[in-house]
């Protein structure tokens, strides 16, 4: 008889364990010889040292399921314990899964020009009208990366530019204030890392989610940073972010050049980092249209119409 911890790393114990404990449960049935008891991250285990050895190397494949596809079914346990096949979604191409065990994958062409830009650059620029994927799947990658252990943090930005409200209005402390710009950044890792899991990457500093202003004087290594909304950038500010990365670093910069929230006659940022860069080796730039628009249908013809008037509206005044 021999006792021993076995610690989950990297997955939440909630979704690990199952509704009621259910998937504990089943590994206990089919060790009968061992004693388990699960407590927080840790399945403290005593009984016979096979039984323990063959427990541990099923609880290693159960945490390599359990994080890539964040959940755990009961089907998935059985074939796991029992040496079977476990199912496959039949979707190529996943990024990662959703924290309901949704396959989340490019959709599109130049999503699809996103990823292999990440695998390739160090640096990528993703530049496109809203829904269409940008920083949803910059995101993703990101995870992917963290999930594979192939950088130690993720650190998302914007610029906090108001768009038609002031930000000194807003009720609540300054992290009250900012936290709405921040918003869609919080919303996409929500899809991607169960709700407990995140918050305690967040609180380890694992995942840092700040204002662009905060990232003066850092050197950022071993991460993958994101900024969004960079066309609400000055040139100083986003020069400023370029020249903060550090080793085995990437950085994506998404941004919307048909959408400014600077004031009148402040360049962006964006648009000029593009014409400095465009011929830089190791940079890439994916250009993203209205066909990538992955949101809701109308989003497309919403585009679509704002394109139109432009147009028109530049041609009259010609």
């Amino acid at each position: 008889m021999i006792e021993k911890h076995i610690v989950l790393e990297d997955v939440d114990p909630v979704v690990f364990y199952g509704v009621g404990n259910v998937n504990i449960q089943i590994v206990k049935a089919l060790y009968p010889k061992l004693r388990i008891v699960a407590r927080g991250n840790v399945l403290h285990v005593i009984g016979d040292e096979l039984e323990m050895c063959a427990l541990e190397e099923n609880i290693l494949k159960l945490q390599s399921h359990c994080l890539k596809y964040n959940s755990l079914a009961e089907e998935d346990v059985l074939h796991i314990l029992r040496g079977e096949k476990v199912r496959q979604d039949g979707v190529e191409g996943v990024v990662v899964y959703s924290v309901t065990g949704k396959p989340i994958a490019a959709r599109s062409g130049n999503q699809q020009l996103l990823v292999q830009a990440f695998q390739e650059n160090d640096m990528i620029f993703a530049i496109g009208p809203a829904g269409s994927g940008k920083t949803y799947m910059s995101i993703a990658l990101a995870v992917r990366a963290l999930k594979n252990k192939q950088i130690r943090k993720i650190i998302l930005s914007r610029p906090a530019v108001e768009a038609g409200e002031k930000l000194g209005f807003l009720p609540g402390d300054m992290k009250d204030k900012i936290d709405p710009y921040l918003q869609p950044l919080y919303d996409a890792l929500e899809d991607m890392i169960p709700a407990q899991k995140l918050q305690e990457m967040i609180e380890q500093k694992i995942i840092q989610i700040a204002p662009l202003a905060f990232m003066r004087g850092r050197t950022l290594n071993d991460a993958v940073v994101i900024l969004d909304e960079a066309q609400n950038t000055t040139i100083q500010q986003i020069k400023m972010f370029l020249t903060r990365m550090g080793m085995n670093t990437k950085m994506i910069i998404t941004g919307d050049t048909t959408q400014f929230d600077l004031p009148r006659g402040v360049q962006s940022g964006l648009t000029h980092a593009c014409q400095v860069l465009k011929d830089v080796q190791g940079i890439s730039f994916i250009r993203m249209t209205e066909q990538d628009i992955v949101r809701h249908r109308l989003v497309t013809r919403i585009v679509k119409a704002y394109n139109k008037y432009e147009t028109d509206e530049s041609t009259d005044k010609n």
